[in-house]
């Protein structure tokens, strides 16, 4: 009778195992829509940017540049970022092509500081995501973006549709990181002026946000983008879970 019993248990384990696998599939899948969405893609161009960091307890100061390209279907976009004493901090890089979703990314390449690079490759025949380290794999439904990629998406899509681009108004994406993927959804917050460098003065801008789930330990961004100067990002925020952070300031731009 106790083995009857602990073989119904097992069962019923198993049985539960298997719906609970099965729903969290069927969460995923509703995680991870695919959206298409009206934008326009800005003019091509290198923004230089000042930075103003705290790192483990550490004050630091320093500048990166972005450089920004698209025609012909493609785009692709380089970033690094450099603080005194240190050197190079990080070092990103996302390119791709242009499809009826918007930027459509092939890799995705992040390099940090004391870190060896990785890389996330969207295979478009196979429809399927991959990493250089790890084992993890999503599918392609399109509009799946990078953490490079993800602002100038953005900026799109600001461009396309200002009128829906308002104050509360939330903006849903499948956003892929060096090991793995996730949901993640913008807040536009309003109306806001920020102080640039002394070459382009101050700027009205929208301020989004893009704030991890409750309980997260994932990385708060802040993305100030300027309507009068092509939606551009003027200012950026990374925050993360240990309240280091760094801010980056735009100082110039050479429009291409």
């Amino acid at each position: 009778m106790n083995k009857m019993c602990k073989l119904a248990g097992a069962g019923a384990l198993l049985a539960a195992t298997i719906a609970t696998a099965a729903a969290q599939g069927a969460a995923a899948a509703e995680e991870h829509p695919s959206q298409l969405r009206p934008f326009n893609l800005p003019p091509s161009a290198d923004l230089s940017y000042s930075i103003s960091a705290r790192q483990r307890g550490f004050t630091l100061n320093g500048n990166a540049t972005l450089s920004w390209r698209q025609g012909d279907g493609k785009y692709t976009i380089n970033t690094d970022s450099r603080v005194a004493v240190l050197g190079k901090l990080t070092e990103n890089r996302s390119q791709g092509t242009i499809d009826s979703f918007g930027l459509a990314p092939n890799e995705y390449y992040d390099k940090r500081f004391r870190k060896d690079p990785v890389t996330a490759n969207f295979d478009r025949e196979a429809k399927t995501i991959d990493f250089s380290d790890g084992d993890k794999t999503y599918p392609i439904k399109g509009g799946e973006q990078d953490r490079v990629s993800i602002s100038w998406q953005l900026v799109a899509l600001a461009r396309a549709g200002k009128d829906k681009f308002k104050q509360g108004s939330e903006w849903n994406f499948f956003v892929v990181g060096p090991h793995d993927a996730d949901p993640w959804t913008f807040r536009v917050i309003g109306r806001e002026k920020v102080q640039a460098g002394a070459a382009i003065g101050t700027v009205d801008t929208v301020h989004v946000l893009r704030e991890p789930p409750p309980g997260s330990k994932d990385q708060t961004l802040d993305i100030w983008l300027a309507p009068s100067l092509e939606w551009y990002p003027v200012k950026l925020k990374f925050v993360d879970n240990e309240r280091d952070y760094v801010e980056q300031t735009l100082e110039k731009i050479t429009r291409k």
